[in-house]
């Protein structure tokens, strides 16, 4: 067999399940190999073919998101130091949001403009170095939680780190700001199996229950998972189950149905979407897209809207540069509009 024939026949059987992009890419092979017959430009048009299916598989992946909104001003002068940002599942159009250390443990709940809807007291919680925020499903079947993250770890100096989760409260909006005490708290105590770690990206899988975390530090980051049941009675010592090709992650966030996911560094923020069937661990080892995003002065939170048709950002205060909320719409549909079971028994 020639090499023209032989490198046709390769082609039409790697992409016979994409026959669209198959029948295309072997037409431009066969152009190329039928008036070229060296070795030399055999392997050149192979290049090339594989060269159009890498653009080509890109933008598949692509997300389309239109161009940042700004929503507004944080209203709340206490809110100064945002490390974490959540759609509430249980109240319509209620992002969670929390600073990331302070005199008192303590989240808040804003309306998708800024502004201020209510405080919530946690006492007696850790307050070491609150990172990130999520909300999902967990133990009890119908009922969502607050998953908050104290992962944080600048000097790698802690062996012990902690998630706190809690029931989402229904938020009484009567027009005055709520300040309330939260003390129904289960607290997730873990360490990592390779040593002490920073970080400051928790997710938790609507699909699975399981907790993901994400180092921050690594030139290649760490990915790490929590099974579901995690428990509240004995040290965790969680799975380090992939290294991903980035670094500088500060956030990250799974869409309500489990099917898209958004991971933050401090200037890009990265989109994967997920088969039902696949883990979370096998969707982000993928090449995935870049979704648009525009810098902020100290841009540590991100979270998808409840309806996953966009995402919220936004910064830690910084050289009294006041925070805003942005978002950023989604302009085609994708796989959000799906609805996910509330777990994976399907209840």
């Amino acid at each position: 067999m020639n090499d023209n024939k032989r490198v046709s026949n390769f082609f039409a059987l790697f992409l016979q399940e994409r026959k669209a992009v198959g029948d295309f890419v072997v037409m431009i092979l066969k152009k190329f190999t039928n008036r070229f017959h060296t070795r030399d430009f055999l392997f050149t048009g192979v290049s090339l073919a594989t060269g159009l299916l890498a653009i080509l598989n890109l933008g598949a992946m692509k997300p389309r998101f239109a161009p940042r909104v700004d929503r507004g001003l944080i209203e709340h002068n206490s809110i100064d130091e945002a490390s974490g940002l959540a759609a509430s599942r249980l109240n319509k159009n209620v992002l969670w949001v929390h600073n990331d250390s302070g005199k008192h443990p303590r989240i808040f709940a804003l309306d998708i403009d800024g502004g201020h809807l209510g405080t919530y007291f946690l006492p007696g919680l850790n307050y070491r170095d609150w990172e990130d925020i999520a909300v999902g499903p967990g133990p009890d079947a119908g009922q969502f939680y607050i998953y908050l993250g104290n992962i944080g770890d600048n000097e790698a100096e802690y062996d012990l780190k902690y998630i706190y989760r809690i029931p989402e409260p229904n938020l009484r909006r009567n027009g005055i700001p709520v300040r309330d005490t939260l003390r129904n708290v289960d607290t997730i105590t873990f360490r990592y199996p390779d040593g002490k770690r920073d970080a400051e990206t928790l997710m938790v899988d609507p699909l699975t229950r399981d907790i993901l975390i994400i180092s921050k530090r690594e030139s290649e980051v760490h990915l790490y998972r929590m099974p579901y049941p995690q428990s509240t009675s004995h040290v965790i010592t969680v799975e380090h189950v992939a290294t991903l090709p980035m670094n500088s992650v500060v956030a990250g966030d799974i869409s309500p149905s489990g099917l898209e996911i958004l991971v933050k560094t401090y200037d890009t923020v990265y989109y994967w979407q997920r088969k039902p069937e696949e883990s979370v661990v096998a969707a982000l080892q993928k090449e995935g897209g870049i979704a648009p995003y525009v810098l902020e002065p100290q841009g540590e939170a991100i979270c998808w809207d409840a309806a996953a048709s966009g995402y919220y950002t936004t910064s830690e205060e910084l050289a009294h540069l006041p925070a805003h909320l942005y978002y950023y719409s989604r302009l085609a549909p994708a796989t959000a509009g799906k609805k996910a079971p509330r777990h994976a028994d399907g209840k």
